[in-house]
């Protein structure tokens, strides 16, 4: 699988002239596979607010379920100089500031709505952090108004007690950068 993604991904970087230096993948984690990209102009594989690499990596993820017959994409997360690490570091940071105000006003937290795969690293970070074991998350919500729901484990909260960020289409943006969480281009 390793050579195929670099084979690819050679391919789709040259035919959109971006330029690159190196082409890494890390396959050690069973869940996912990392790819990581060097480039001297990291701004151009990124775009604007990730779209940029975003399409790529559905690129990617497309041509390989073509091309292995497979009813389902491999999950994979390009990385540009650093800059996804960058955001997922952001987001558990985030987390764990939420974590302390949990427990300390002993309520439920909403975090700002998210894409998918930064629930997915919310909803990882809190379970495998051993300083994050007395706490739970929850996903509430549909399409782009997802987000995670950070609380105690024990019951001593009452069910709609949480502090849900407003999510009011045109004040969301207002509220996610507040909170930090903006410029999350997954």
């Amino acid at each position: 699988m390793k050579q195929l993604i670099v084979d690819i991904l050679t391919e789709l970087l040259n035919q959109l002239k971006l330029e690159f230096t190196e082409i890494k993948v890390d396959e050690s984690d069973e869940s996912m596979i990392r790819v990581d990209i060097e480039s001297p102009k990291a701004s151009r594989i990124i775009g604007w607010h990730g779209e940029t690499i975003n399409s790529i990596q559905h690129t990617l993820k497309s041509i390989i379920r073509t091309q292995k017959k497979t009813e389902r994409s491999p999950f994979i997360v390009l990385d540009v100089d650093g800059y996804r690490r960058a955001q997922e570091e952001k987001v558990c940071r985030i987390t764990s500031q939420k974590a302390d105000f949990v427990r300390e006003k002993k309520t439920r937290v909403a975090l700002p709505p998210m894409s998918p795969y930064f629930r997915r690293i919310v909803h990882m970070f809190v379970s495998n952090n051993e300083g994050l074991q007395d706490l739970t998350t929850e996903s509430i919500g549909e399409g782009d108004y997802r987000q995670i729901v950070l609380k105690l484990k024990e019951g001593s909260i009452e069910e709609g007690e949480e502090l849900a960020p407003i999510i009011k289409s045109d004040e969301k943006e207002a509220v996610i950068s507040e909170e930090g969480f903006d410029n999350l281009d997954i």
